[in-house]
């Protein structure tokens, strides 16, 4: 591992010394508890366009003219930051993301890559920046799993079967955290995107200020149950010696964890803490997920939705506390909530979401200015013009992407642009949040 870093940062002075046109201060960077861009402040409102890299490959599914066209309606919106997927790993377990960015340990999709150049240069035309995580904790996109199997683990996991569900997985998922082969492949993963250069920029992922932040995964967490507290030393060790891993090729860019907060860490403050205070861990992440951890019910609106939005606005303070503690910035980059009745098609109300996200808005916005350490959301997720290719809304390869990943309805927590109350609450917020910072919108010719 001593020489991959070596050989890492001999890349750095050797292939790229000398040509970027960019400065420190072209970069998103962490001041005290807040971010500062251009030596202004740095508020966002972004959303989660995993899937960005997907349509932005020209070949076979790619759809460039959407990605551009709803580029622009967000930034219109006034949504100057997308949490953006750039691995995906080839999965046994069903209901995963096909094509993946790497078939096996080394051997990657040149288009998907492409696609991935193509959507950061895009963005940066609209001066948007990207948060971008580089494996995953759960199945749908191959993730940590994979990379166990990869190493040769033949105890493998699927959370489908029933005879072994998803608390086995998620400890199966978490033994990779001490499974020295699969973070090798990952570690060399991470080296092949960091080092990467965009042919549509001439810059090197480095070197590019569009990029404000590395995420070590979507959402890691220790485990479940009692072997997560066990296994809570190594999770801590990981995230650890991976952030300084990053820092060693790129001393430019941010880094944090991906992590669900306390919900993603057996809601302990102590693992907490623990996860994010490695120096090498710049800002906190925390998601808010109602209907996944049995708050709500959209068939039961008016007697689970109170409740649930008690139940969050104490989940957000716990956490603005925490940062406290941490002295560090922290984003909300995760939180959505399903249409009324748990319908799935364009068009259906959305009247508890519009509920929830104002309240969630206002606490962000009125804590910001206040002084607390919040700096942004990311909401879940953007389906834009995407829609469900099928009458059972189940995604197969090749079905357009509305934001759900594809072990999930489509449709069951896509904001769709037909959504004109959702949205006008996103972009009354948006604005808010920017007048709180430098951030020009952009203006389509």
């Amino acid at each position: 591992m001593k020489k991959l870093t070596l050989f890492s940062v001999f890349l750095i002075l050797f292939s790229g010394c000398g040509v970027s046109l960019f400065n420190k201060t072209d970069f998103v960077r962490v001041i005290d508890t807040h971010f500062e861009y251009k030596g202004e402040p740095y508020y966002f409102t972004g959303t989660n366009l995993w899937y960005g890299c997907y349509l932005g490959r020209s070949g076979e599914q790619g759809d460039r003219e959407r990605l551009k066209r709803e580029l622009d309606y967000l930034k219109e919106l006034g949504i100057t930051n997308l949490r953006v997927l750039a691995a995906s790993e080839k999965s046994y377990i069903r209901g995963s993301l096909e094509p993946a960015i790497q078939s096996e340990p080394g051997n990657y999709n040149e288009d998907l890559l492409d696609g991935l150049d193509y959507l950061l240069s895009e963005m940066r035309k609209r001066e948007m920046f990207a948060v971008v995580f580089l494996s995953n904790y759960w199945e749908w996109s191959g993730g940590f799993a994979v990379y166990n199997r990869w190493s040769g683990d033949s105890n493998y996991v699927d959370p489908h079967n029933p005879e072994q569900g998803w608390t086995e997985f998620m400890n199966y998922s978490a033994k990779f955290y001490t499974n020295e082969k699969a973070n090798e492949y990952y570690r060399n993963f991470i080296l092949k995107i960091i080092t990467r250069k965009n042919k549509y920029t001439g810059d090197y992922y480095y070197e590019d200020p569009t990029i404000m932040a590395w995420q070590l995964a979507n959402e890691p967490r220790p485990g479940w149950g009692e072997k997560g507290f066990r296994n809570a030393q190594n999770f801590y060790k990981w995230i650890d010696e991976t952030a300084a891993f990053i820092r060693s090729i790129d001393p430019n860019h941010l880094i944090t964890t991906g992590n669900e907060g306390l919900g993603g860490c057996l809601n302990s403050d102590t693992i907490f803490i623990n996860a994010h205070k490695s120096p090498n861990i710049d800002y906190a992440t925390f998601h808010l997920w109602a209907k996944n951890w049995g708050w709500f019910d959209a068939k039961n609106i008016e007697e689970t939705y109170p409740s649930t939005e008690s139940k969050a606005v104490d989940y957000f303070n716990e956490h603005m506390k925490l940062a406290r503690q941490l002295n560090k910035p922290i984003t909300l980059e995760e939180f959505g909530m399903p249409r009324d009745n748990e319908e799935y098609k364009p068009g259906t109300p959305v009247t508890a979401r519009d509920r929830y996200f104002s309240k969630l808005f206002e606490l962000t916005a009125d804590s910001a200015k206040a002084g607390a350490p919040i700096a942004g959301t990311n909401f879940w997720a953007w389906g834009g013009e995407g829609k469900s290719a099928d009458d059972d809304y189940i995604w197969e390869k090749g079905d357009p992407f509305t934001g759900d990943p594809p072990q999930e309805p489509q449709g069951l927590n896509s904001v769709y642009m037909s959504d004109k109350s959702t949205l006008e609450i996103i972009s009354g917020h948006a604005a808010e949040m920017n007048r709180l910072g430098k951030i020009k919108l952009f203006v389509r010719n």
